[in-house]
């Protein structure tokens, strides 16, 4: 007989946005090992075979399914699509099909373009014309930065990875704050801030001012988003369904506008566990009835894709979006943030098989459960699909509520930052040195004076 559900436990959470201690307040750790697991049930099943059919189709194609090429992507560009609307039981993809690529122009048109006429599409000459005559994109402002001398060695190949194309920034966002708080509730928080903003007009005030009203004007896209799929994004999100639901429109809504060469989400197993725990404990749910919910969210990760030109596969192999997901790790207060949905994440490998995508990264520390820590090893050597940090040299510098972006570097959950460098060819600068600053494969180039 189902009992109530349990209501959550307050805390700092409760009257300012504060997901460390929603966490702390409410998740529950697991010493066990992974006896309580449930398989893929029929309805997995199924929907997995359907995305196996779209992946071979996209493989048999060259690696690109199709492309919307008259639709600039945005928050809300596009209609609802779906996988199998009746027994997805999370939804929501990028475009209005699976795996059909957006176009994002902001970036630099004529990136777009090439990737396009690679594939055998053209991209829409009014995008063109309009990302050539009336829109700046980020690829010519950066253009516009740079010295001659930039220019050289970005030609000559002595340093890559510039922010010209795909910019060097990486952020995560804290998509849980969708589910916890609602989308309303985060409109009020930044409506807030931009009334704080009412000091002397400086430049530092109107940039700060603008980028809020932005974030406003996103948030309320978000809305409109979930309002596409019959989902309502203004309130919090009741029930475990909900909750893991609410956090993958707001990544969503992030894949479908920033063009980004790494897209990861951070840590949510924890928070999903709670909300999952709760059920279970109330018995309105079951353990094969959390697993499915865990491999759809996790089919959805996998059906993330970005257009990119043939020369990006050379240089990262299959196709990568690195939708970094986190699991484990140490809480600060000595607990171990390892959950059963932990385990889940890593039982989707065995459900729906391995892939590379998310990126499974577990946060490791000697002081993990045993059990954990030989589940982790045993799917390792299974799968070769899980990464390893240092959670014990991390967690001193971020605190125990971070994500890796892309596949290495830490980052605080929502509130940081990260710009990453550019790469220097050492072996080609050292070559350069030896040659009195000539390059030997553009004659006549003479950078430097030795």
């Amino acid at each position: 007989m189902a009992k109530k559900v349990q209501p959550l436990k307050k805390g700092r959470w409760g009257v300012k946005i504060d997901l460390q201690d929603f966490i702390y307040q409410n998740f529950s750790a697991y010493t066990g090992g992974p006896e309580f697991l449930a398989g893929p049930t029929a309805r997995t099943t199924a929907l997995w075979k359907k995305v196996k059919t779209l992946l071979d189709a996209e493989r048999k194609k060259g690696g690109v399914l199709d492309i919307d090429v008259d639709t600039v992507s945005g928050i809300t560009s596009h209609g609802p699509g779906y996988l199998d609307k009746k027994n997805e039981l999370i939804v929501g993809v990028q475009t209005d099909q699976p795996l059909r690529r957006a176009v994002k122009p902001v970036g630099g048109v004529r990136l777009v373009e090439k990737a396009c006429e690679a594939r055998g599409y053209q991209l829409n000459p009014k995008i063109v014309e309009i990302y050539t005559k009336y829109r700046k994109s980020h690829n010519d402002a950066v253009f516009s930065i740079y010295t001659e001398e930039m220019k050289q060695l970005r030609k000559l190949g002595i340093i890559t990875g510039l922010p010209d194309n795909y910019a060097r920034g990486r952020i995560i966002g804290d998509y849980r704050r969708v589910a916890l708080y609602g989308v309303e509730a985060l409109i009020g928080h930044k409506e807030h801030d931009l009334a704080k903003l009412n000091g002397d007009m400086e430049s530092k005030t109107i940039r700060q001012r603008e980028e809020v009203a932005d974030q406003i004007k996103a948030l309320q896209e978000i809305i409109r988003l979930g309002e596409i799929y019959g989902v309502d994004l203004r309130r919090p999100a009741r029930t475990a369904r909900e909750a893991i639901q609410w956090t993958y429109l707001g990544y969503l809504a992030a894949a479908k506008e920033s063009d980004g060469a790494a897209m990861s989400i951070g840590g949510v197993s924890a928070f999903f566990d709670i909300y999952l725990e709760r059920e279970l404990k109330a018995g309105t749910l079951d353990e094969a009835g959390a697993q499915e919910l865990i491999d759809d969210f996790t089919i959805k990760l996998r059906l993330i894709r970005q257009l990119r030109p043939p020369d990006y596969d050379q240089i990262f192999a299959g196709d990568p979006v690195w939708v970094t997901l986190v699991l484990g790790g140490m809480a600060s207060d000595g607990r171990a943030k390892v959950t059963k949905t932990d385990f889940r994440f890593l039982q989707s490998l065995n459900n729906i098989g391995p892939s590379p995508e998310p990126n499974l990264t577990v946060l490791y520390s000697p002081r993990l459960p045993e059990p954990w820590k030989k589940f982790a090893a045993d799917m390792s050597i299974k799968t070769s699909a899980i990464q390893y940090e240092n959670d014990d040299l991390m967690r001193p510098v971020a605190g125990d509520d971070y994500g890796i972006s892309c596949c290495v570097s830490l980052l605080k959950m929502g509130s940081q930052m990260q710009f990453f460098g550019a790469r220097c060819n050492l072996g080609k600068a050292l070559l350069m040195a030896i040659n009195e600053g000539r390059d030997e494969i553009y004659v006549g180039h003479h950078l430097f004076t030795v």
